[in-house]
């Protein structure tokens, strides 16, 4: 596996894979790598001949008050994971590469609808930042196929949308979100738990798995169903940042006539902020 940091390194190799005839699949990433990610490589290796991944921390989409600067960076552990799972090439760009002219004046990517809400409003500007980066990084690579974790199911969405409503050549694959025994679904962030609040937070996807019992047992009042889960959640410890009950293709709220829903959910447990979805066929 080939490491680069520069534009020019990446597409003189990239090009190099193309002219041979190979598929080029890319999997964007801020690094500090586990299980989840190793899994979007595996399936990037099942579509394509050639996989690009990219570990870099873009500043653009945090906040004014998020972990920027303490958000874990661990290049060689993520090498050596990402070398046994067969990546091709590893892209780490500095900020200076993405942003040459600053992000002041950096061009922006905006998706409007799917963007908005859930995520969208407690970050204001997050999916504009994620956006941006991921279209320059397609237009970097240019790849075949973009894989992406289920995990942020509001991030995937964006990225389709933009993807589509840009006539952006590219197939964009979801990949399902990977849990470990207990539930919790696997994050970078997990790590900022304490052992206590480790053992607290997979009663998160908990109560999406009995939200989602009740909507199959029939259960129609929405507003109630969410209204006594964030109960159960600020009772176990977490401090709810929403709970929604979505359309799953549109991300509109979802009606009593939808039968394909999608529950987010994002709560903060202690200093983390955590987030998980589940889907749900009525």
């Amino acid at each position: 596996m080939n490491t680069v940091s520069t534009v020019q390194q990446l597409r003189e190799l990239i090009g190099q894979a193309r002219r041979a005839g190979q598929r080029i699949a890319l999997v964007p990433t801020m690094g500090n790598l586990h299980a989840g990610h190793i899994s979007l490589i595996e399936q990037a290796r099942r579509g394509a001949d050639f996989v690009v991944a990219s570990i870099f921390v873009n500043p653009l989409q945090f906040g004014a008050n998020e972990d920027l600067d303490t958000y874990p960076r661990t290049l060689a552990e993520d090498q050596d994971k990402l070398r046994a799972a067969g990546c091709d090439l590893l892209f780490t760009p500095t900020v200076a590469e993405m942003y040459p002219n600053g992000m002041d004046g950096q061009t922006r990517v905006l998706v409007p609808g799917v963007s908005e809400g859930l995520c969208g409003a407690s970050r204001p500007g997050h999916f504009e930042g994620v956006a941006t980066v991921v279209c320059k990084l397609f237009n970097m690579v240019q790849p075949d196929l973009a894989v992406f974790g289920e995990k942020d199911y509001q991030q995937l969405a964006v990225i389709r949308t933009m993807a589509r409503d840009l006539n952006l050549p590219i197939e964009i694959q979801g990949a399902p979100i990977v849990r470990a025994e207990d539930g919790l679904a696997l994050s970078s962030r997990n790590g900022y738990l304490s052992a206590e609040q480790r053992a607290v937070a997979p009663a998160l996807y908990r109560s999406l798995q009995q939200l989602a019992e009740r909507l199959r047992a029939g259960e129609t009042d929405h507003a109630a169903l969410v209204a006594e889960a964030q109960r159960a959640q600020r009772d176990a410890g977490f401090r709810p940042d929403y709970l929604e009950i979505r359309e799953a293709l549109s991300l509109r709220p979802a009606t009593t006539q939808d039968r394909q829903l999608v529950l987010l959910v994002a709560a903060h447990l202690g200093g983390t902020r955590l987030i998980d979805n589940l889907s749900v066929t009525l």
